[in-house]
């Protein structure tokens, strides 16, 4: 079932449930205000609401949208059974704070986001406090969760905190043994580089993928459980910004691309010191890039 399709049947559901709860005659929020509550685009919005209308559950007249009928079980859509696991809940809880500008300080329902990822709340909750660990959410002190993050404070914070895991996998890296799987990893790596910039004009689009591989494969040689948690969510929200901040993408990410060859180049060579300063310059960039996009979107 495609995504988008498993978007509109959880966003009706939960207009339906919305419905559910407010007597006939009353007045529906606006657009805006349902793409909040479902975390959904509005053109999702507006097709639940024509569904809705031709159920006749809802009249709608342009901004005038009221509940004409309480529904009932058989008005509800069925929900797929299959769940895309932690790993992918992680990257639709990022989509859906980015797609919807949500500021830092923004009260977290469980019961929406359940219903907005089709998760039991259960699981809901275990993520959030997964989050927490991270500084990204925090439990209120009167019951629910609020949302801590992405303020240019924890893009700080976050980014040091990167910069010190990463510069002690390129020193590690560097003293790999030569039959280390690493080595042809960044072969391929510098292939798949060179490739995308001989096609950077049209296809520039494509590096916030390579970004991550780039890293994930530094990053694979340190073998320690509390690292590999911690690059789980930093790998997360880094590859996401490249998502976030459109401006000047096709040069940014040019020149991100000569950034790791320098690095994969000092590397291949077992230049140690060249391959840590090579990735300091590249960490200073991409600080720096998502500090700017915390700013274009408002979050900071």
């Amino acid at each position: 079932m495609a995504r988008s399709d498993t978007r509109f049947r959880a966003a009706y559901n939960q207009v339906l449930d919305y419905c559910e709860g407010h007597p006939k005659g009353a007045h529906i929020p606006s657009e805006a205000r349902l793409c909040e509550i479902a975390g959904v685009s509005r053109t999702v919005i507006r097709r639940c609401l024509s569904r809705l209308e031709e159920a006749g559950i809802i009249s709608w007249d342009g901004r005038d949208k009221r509940i004409l009928r309480t529904p009932v079980a058989e008005d509800r859509i069925d929900q797929p059974e299959t769940s895309g696991g932690a790993e992918d809940l992680e990257e639709r809880f990022l989509d859906w704070v980015l797609r919807f500008d949500v500021p830092a300080g923004t009260t977290l329902s469980v019961a929406e986001l359940s219903r907005t990822f089709s998760v039991p709340q259960h699981e809901l909750k275990e993520f959030l406090a997964g989050l927490s660990r991270f500084g990204l959410v925090s439990r209120r002190p009167q019951g629910g969760w609020i949302l801590l993050g992405f303020t240019k404070d924890f893009a700080v914070e976050l980014s040091d905190f990167r910069s010190v895991l990463e510069l002690h996998a390129v020193a590690q890296v560097a003293e790999a043994p030569v039959d280390h799987p690493v080595w042809s990893k960044l072969a391929e790596l510098r292939d798949r580089h060179l490739d995308l910039k001989a096609r950077i004009d049209s296809d520039y689009h494509a590096f916030s993928k390579l970004d991550e591989s780039f890293h994930q494969a530094i990053n694979s040689v340190v073998k320690n459980r509390f690292v590999a948690e911690f690059q789980k969510v930093i790998s997360l929200i880094f590859h996401y910004h490249f998502m976030w901040d459109k401006t000047e993408e096709k040069t940014r990410n040019a020149a991100a691309i000569d950034e790791h060859l320098a690095i994969i180049d000092a590397l291949e060579a077992r230049d140690a010191h060249a391959a840590q300063e090579a990735a300091r310059r590249h960490l200073r960039t991409s600080k720096t890039t998502l500090l700017s996009s915390l700013r274009h979107h408002d979050l900071g």
